[in-house]
């Protein structure tokens, strides 16, 4: 599994880590992930799956690096404070590697909720702070709001279909050494025909994933792989897909420790042009 540093931590961490948004596939995909390098895992107060997690990482815990978020609806001080303490118990553990805003709230001071994420670092409950789905000026005011620590990562929509924030948000995130972590990176299993049937419709089908199926034939990976890879062969952002079965955890593991060529790499930018 390839690594990368998580923003301007220092710290290293996978390139393929492991979601667990409706996640429902209890400890072992998560356990297999870990055992071939996928150790971050990413989880959050509104998943409801912080209790599987740490169920998941009994026993392991120093050989994973544990991502939580807390809800828009929580920013207030206290409730931050009350929100990072639920999060600990359910997930078994006395340090929060990763602590992320999940959305912004306009309605509440981004310097109280600033306070109470630097305030959970110096208390030793929290390693890094995050954030998540934050646009450029969320991100300026929320570091503007802190005196001693940085942002080191956004979690944002980010995947062959859904290229928006290439426009500024990671072109702003890669200057100021903010990681971008990419959720819903296979398009929840659209872009390689397991969306539901909603939204598969919803989608345009045809050329774009026939390049996909194309280039997937000439790697000799399948289309998962392939469009994981674009993802996460990328300055500065990692892909967290999430899966709930073994098989499917040791495919999206297996897009690291290759690389595209910049042919296949182009075909695909066009072929899934923004």
């Amino acid at each position: 599994m390839e690594l990368k540093r998580l923003g301007a931590s220092g710290v290293m961490v996978p390139e393929i880590g492991l979601g667990t948004w409706r996640y429902s596939g209890g400890s072992e995909p998560l356990r297999r992930g870990i055992e071939l390098g996928a150790t971050l895992i990413d989880t959050a107060e509104m998943y409801r799956t912080e209790d599987q997690v740490g169920e998941a990482i009994a026993g392991i815990r120093e050989q994973v690096f544990i991502a939580t978020k807390v809800l828009g609806s929580n920013l207030r001080y206290d409730a931050v404070l009350r929100a990072a303490d639920k999060s600990l118990r359910l997930l078994g553990i006395d340090k929060i590697d990763l602590y992320q805003i999940h959305w912004p709230n306009p309605s509440v001071p981004i310097t109280e909720t600033m306070r109470a994420m630097e305030r959970l670092v110096s208390d030793g409950l929290v390693g890094y702070i995050g954030v998540s789905n934050f646009s450029v000026e969320d991100m300026m005011d929320a570091q503007s709001a802190m005196q001693n620590n940085p942002i080191v990562s956004n979690q944002i929509l980010y995947n062959l279909r859904r290229r928006r924030a290439e426009r500024d948000v990671i072109p702003y995130c890669r200057e100021h050494d903010i990681m971008v972590m990419a959720y819903s990176p296979l398009h929840e299993g659209a872009l390689v025909g397991n969306g539901g049937g909603r939204l598969r419709r919803a989608l345009r089908l045809g050329g774009d994933q026939q390049v996909l199926a194309e280039i997937a034939d000439e790697t000799g990976k399948t289309a998962a792989q392939v469009a994981l890879n674009w993802v996460a062969d990328q300055e500065g952002v990692i892909a967290i897909p999430k899966s709930n079965s073994v098989a499917r955890t040791e495919e999206n593991c297996a897009a690291s420790g290759w690389r595209l060529t910049a042919d296949q790499r182009q075909r695909l930018d066009r072929a899934f042009a923004v």
